[in-house]
């Protein structure tokens, strides 16, 4: 059958033309010869018309979609890569996408099979770069949901997934002559700004205890009890682990730049669909007035398809940031210019791209080796079974990571559920997650 499709292939029928209608330039100024030529480029792998090709998680709404926008602008043919197809289609319309300047692919992330099939889909398409953004946020979720293949929906959906996809896609992308892997990060994963490290629940990965004991029907990476608000936080620590990690492993081997950003805070985003309505409506209106970290989703967009497009953003294992980086809280610039006053610093709107400096966490070497063992192990790929046992823990370290969900040293009142603060017969075993009859 492979000689089969050789035969017929469209290089190979050709390849089997006169040697003067293989060569075209033979012939120039000849209007058929122009044509024929025009029909081979159709058929070079790398042509699409002078276009780079990214394909973009999550690109039918949020920063996915305005990424998606910035980038057809930018003369980039974009694969929308989504769960739901018809609404990326009705979209795609809606914002007046050129026909050529996108294509739509199904991509459900709560499916390793439906990663495996997206990526071998992908595998014979001239792709220059992969954009990893889709993410899903569950703080309102008092108990933790799973995917078919058992694991926490949001650590499957934004982190193992997107793991299991970079692996696959590495070597379609690294025949670019540009090859980008760039993977959407968060304050909220870095402890070291004002919004990850300032406001309870912090990211934490623990000793992956979790992930070790197979993450399987286990709610949290780090093993402990669940918060859906810790747990986005936590695959968003996991992306950027996952980033550096990869540049480590790959970049000098494949050419590939693997990079995160923080992009701003975009308050008025479908991500937030899981908060109250006076949440929604309140939310976007104190980043941009009280803390000045508000960024809008057009701008949002453009800042990641810097960092896809910008030969600057070329520079591998970076995480990249604007306007102060989201470390200070907001001051006031004044000026004269009235583009360049008022909130500034909390990583908001305007400013110019920067390398920022991720958090100790995040770069901690040894833990992101754990990391992608472990990742590696649960989506079936080839592991080192060195880096996956299950760590002893400290009775401090169990309590730590099944933390209440209030504020630290603010009691909840009596009528408050508190999901995570039992600390349960599971601590008595030396890991919070060890599987027991009876367990909470």
């Amino acid at each position: 059958m492979r000689q089969l499709l050789k035969q017929h292939s469209p290089n190979t029928r050709l390849a089997n033309l006169p040697r003067r209608f293989q060569n075209p330039q033979a012939e120039a100024g000849n209007p058929f010869m122009d044509a024929l030529k025009n029909l081979q480029d159709s058929f070079a792998p790398q042509s699409n018309s002078g276009k780079k090709t990214v394909i973009i998680t999550g690109a039918s709404s949020g920063l996915g979609l305005w990424s998606t926008k910035s980038l057809i602008e930018k003369g980039y043919k974009v694969i929308m890569a989504v769960r739901n197809p018809e609404k990326a289609e009705a979209v795609a319309e809606e914002f007046e996408f050129p026909k050529g300047s996108y294509a739509i692919e199904e991509l459900e992330l709560s499916s390793f099979d439906s990663v495996k099939n997206f990526a071998r889909r992908m595998s014979s398409k001239p792709i220059d770069s992969l954009v990893c953004n889709a993410a899903l946020y569950l703080p309102a979720s008092p108990e933790a949901s799973y995917t078919e293949e058992g694991f926490e929906t949001s650590a499957q959906v934004n982190h193992l997934s997107h793991f299991l996809l970079v692996n696959l896609m590495i070597p379609t992308i690294q025949r670019s002559k540009d090859p980008r892997i760039v993977i959407v990060g968060s304050i909220t994963g870095n402890t070291n700004t004002v919004g990850g490290g300032a406001v309870w629940p912090w990211a934490d990965l623990g000793k992956l205890n979790g992930l070790a004991e197979g993450g399987k029907d286990i709610p949290m990476m780090d093993g402990g009890n669940f918060n859906g608000a810790k747990a986005y936080k936590d695959s968003k620590l996991a992306n950027m682990m996952t980033v550096l990690e990869a540049h480590r492993r790959f970049h000098g081997s494949t050419g590939i730049t693997f990079s995160s950003l923080y992009p701003g805070c975009i308050a008025e985003t479908a991500l937030f669909r899981d908060k109250k309505p006076w949440f929604r409506k309140l939310f976007p209106l104190f980043m941009r007035y009280v803390t000045g970290g508000y960024v809008s989703e057009p701008e949002a967009g453009e800042r990641l398809a810097q960092v896809v497009s910008d030969d600057l953003t070329k520079k591998s294992g970076v995480y990249w940031g604007w306007n102060g980086g989201a470390k200070t809280v907001a001051y006031l610039k004044v000026s004269a210019d009235k583009e360049k006053r008022g909130l500034a610093g909390a990583g908001g709107a305007g400013g110019e791209i920067f390398e920022n400096e991720p958090s100790d966490e995040v770069r901690n070497e040894e833990k992101a080796k754990r990391l992608w063992e472990l990742s590696a192990r649960a989506v079936g790929l080839p592991y080192d079974s060195s880096y996956c046992d299950v760590l002893p823990e400290t009775a401090a370290e169990i309590a730590a990571k099944n933390g209440p969900k209030s504020l630290p040293g603010i009691p909840l009142p009596n009528f408050v559920p508190d999901s995570r603060g039992k600390l349960d017969k599971r601590a008595a075993e030396g890991t919070s997650s060890a599987i027991l009859e009876g367990r909470q």
